[in-house]
């Protein structure tokens, strides 16, 4: 399968959401709304629930399955409301002593004029400062389009999984292709040059695990479970400064290289 096919796949209309996600995982749960300076946006679900017998918090992009759920979620582009509702939510698990669960899918953060007056990049830049150096173990799930900022800013966690068929990118390929060739047609093209497959993840670093797709929902669903209790329990018995440190360092070692004068 190409890194094509892949991309496809995960745009597919049928390819669960993350709300799908949380509401197979996640028990009990309770939603929470508001970035108590703005509003609310619809594009991240979050709140708290349990995982079996484990509290936690959560937040997801979730880009909706119906025409007019996709609209009031900006077919799960977040704005600014999204990533500080998210940090408000992360601050607050951080000061209960709650993990924190992220599941990203989404093409990138949304990029209109009224996101951008809001401070969409700034927004952003909070998220990735803050949650390097959250006190409470933080895992984010790659369900499907891991786009840019817009991805990267609930996807700064001490584990990373991506889904076998998701992709994770600095850029959308269309954007991508658009930029370099002025031909999005050349998306094809544009995906195998940007190494955006989970396998490719994987090689770079940038994913801990990745989460085979082929027994349907449920099976992947089970895989997550099981790996996500397993994930908490281990990082739980970490030190706050413990934890911040690893998390850091493993974000230190991504991309690095070796000159020499040969």
């Amino acid at each position: 399968m190409t890194a094509y096919d892949r991309l496809k796949i995960v745009r597919s209309n049928h390819r669960p959401t993350g709300a799908a996600y949380i509401n197979a995982l996640i028990e009990n749960k309770i939603e929470l709304h508001g970035d108590r300076r703005f509003g609310d946006d619809e594009a991240i679900v979050a709140g708290v629930g349990y995982l079996e017998n484990q509290p936690l918090t959560f937040i997801a992009i979730d880009k909706g399955k119906s025409l007019d759920e996709r609209i009031r979620k900006n077919f799960g582009c977040p704005k600014p409301e999204g990533y500080r509702k998210a940090l408000r939510l992360m601050k607050q698990a951080e000061k209960f002593g709650l993990p924190v669960l992220c599941i990203v899918d989404t093409l990138g953060a949304y990029c209109g004029a009224d996101g951008e007056e809001r401070g969409q990049g700034q927004s952003i830049a909070e998220n990735l400062m803050e949650m390097m150096t959250l006190r409470t173990p933080v895992i984010s799930i790659i369900a499907g389009e891991g786009g840019s900022g817009g991805a990267l800013a609930l996807a700064v966690a001490d584990k990373v999984y991506m889904l076998e068929n998701a992709v994770f990118s600095v850029i959308t390929p269309d954007g991508c292709a658009s930029i370099l060739w002025k031909d999005p047609s050349r998306v094809a093209e544009a995906v195998e040059c940007l190494r955006i497959t989970a396998e490719d993840m994987k090689h770079f670093g940038v994913a801990d695990e990745v989460i085979p797709e082929g027994r349907g929902f449920e099976d992947i669903c089970d895989n997550l479970k099981a790996r996500l209790i397993s994930d908490f329990k281990a990082l739980s018995t970490l030190t706050p400064e413990e934890l911040t440190e690893t998390r850091y360092n493993r974000y230190r070692c991504l991309g690095a290289y070796i000159e020499s004068n040969k």
